[in-house]
């Protein structure tokens, strides 16, 4: 008798919360980090965050799709940390 397969875990989870510790990257960056010093932080951000996505994708345990779903993750995290750079580099523009 042969155990019953059971089906995948959804890939959406890992890679929404490699999106997420991204944003999150990113606003502490933009907050605690000096002006001059904010681009520098947010390469090593996406940094880890592309470390993120690969440990997230293997812990997923799934061959199907891998690069898929890591290059999304990681797609996505550049985009999330160029919104939220882009908006900070905007409210530096506007004197206080």
């Amino acid at each position: 008798m042969s155990a019953p397969v059971l089906a995948p875990r959804r890939p959406l989870g890992g890679i929404v919360t490699v999106w997420i510790a991204a944003a999150i990257a990113g606003l502490a960056i933009g907050f605690f980090v000096p002006p001059e010093l904010r681009s520098a932080w947010t390469l090593v951000s996406l940094g880890g965050a592309i470390i993120l996505s690969f440990i997230v994708q293997l812990w997923y345990g799934q061959t199907q799709r891998f690069i898929q779903r890591t290059s999304l993750s990681i797609l996505g995290s550049l985009i999330v940390l160029g919104i939220i750079s882009a908006v900070f580099a905007l409210a530096a523009l506007i004197p206080a």
